[in-house]
């Protein structure tokens, strides 16, 4: 208990806005906890680290944490991300986004992100739904799902987060759920570490805008629910599709060493000083 309080008045800006905006129950919270507990295990001093988030519930999470943080708008969170990056590579900038605010109005911000393999951590929790702007579906709520613009259900496929961002050329990828938090805790940190454009998706809930139309239960029904689909990625490489129906597997899906774009970006400055300094 006594190392909680220390990680809490060591990284949590205690005089702004708090009791927080989330739900009781929400899984912000849960991500926020295993974020500083990550950053902390890092070694990381907090003015080596800029958050940057966008609109919705995840949003506010750069409000509370004490690092350098950039609350911009909806959708360009990886847009003022990749300018903090360019002016100062040396920075972890690390981007809280929502599945909506990351892969539908963000969506090309995210691709790009990913194929430009910039220095990068992308944190997208994922709860399937628009839940602080009325509870619209988004590219990740479930065919069938209910939300105020399916009021008869969603008759859109959703994709998967984790699997984009492997395919858009992202070097890690993984996959937790705000249950498995010592999991999460480790996801996140081996994130912030890699060298390159890392994703961590994070499933979450949202039980008030979500649950309560689904009829998936309370916040704790809906942390069970996490439990019993998520599969670890080990055994999920032994199981047939049938067997990883209504399931998905969580851990590191991709973890490879790709070109970094800042670097390569920095190769091209000095052989351009060196073509102008030739031309004179």
């Amino acid at each position: 208990m006594a190392e909680v309080t220390k990680l809490i008045h060591k990284y949590l800006r205690h005089h702004k806005k708090f009791p927080h905006v989330w739900c009781p129950g929400c899984g912000n919270g849960i991500l926020l906890g295993a974020l500083i507990r990550a950053i902390d295990r890092t070694r990381l001093e907090k003015d080596e680290i800029v958050i940057v988030s966008g609109i919705g519930c995840s949003g506010r999470l750069s409000v509370y944490v004490d690092f350098n943080t950039l609350h911009t708008t909806h959708g360009r969170a990886l847009t003022f991300a990749t300018g903090v990056k360019l002016a100062n590579p040396k920075l972890h900038v690390i981007v809280i986004m929502g599945d909506g605010d990351a892969t539908a109005i963000g969506g090309n911000h995210f691709i790009h992100a990913a194929r430009r393999n910039l220095n990068l951590t992308a944190i997208v929790i994922n709860n399937s739904i628009y839940g602080m702007t009325g509870g619209q579906y988004s590219p990740t709520t479930p065919y069938g799902s209910l939300a105020t613009t399916s009021l008869y259900g969603n008759i859109e496929q959703a994709f998967s987060i984790a699997e984009l961002a492997a395919m858009a050329g992202a070097s890690m990828v993984s996959r937790g759920t705000v249950y498995h938090t010592k999991l999460l805790d480790d996801l996140i940190e081996k994130a912030i570490q890699k060298r390159g454009f890392s994703v961590v998706e994070v499933i979450s809930h949202c039980h008030t805008q979500y649950g309560r139309r689904n009829k998936m239960g309370n916040a704790a029904d809906m942390l069970l629910w996490q439990k019993n689909s998520a599969v670890r990625m080990e055994k999920a490489r032994t199981l047939s599709h049938e067997e990883m129906k209504d399931k998905f597997s969580i851990g590191v899906l991709v973890d490879r060493d790709l070109p970094v774009y800042t670097e390569e970006y920095g190769k091209v400055k000095e052989m351009a000083k060196k073509a102008m300094t030739q031309m004179r």
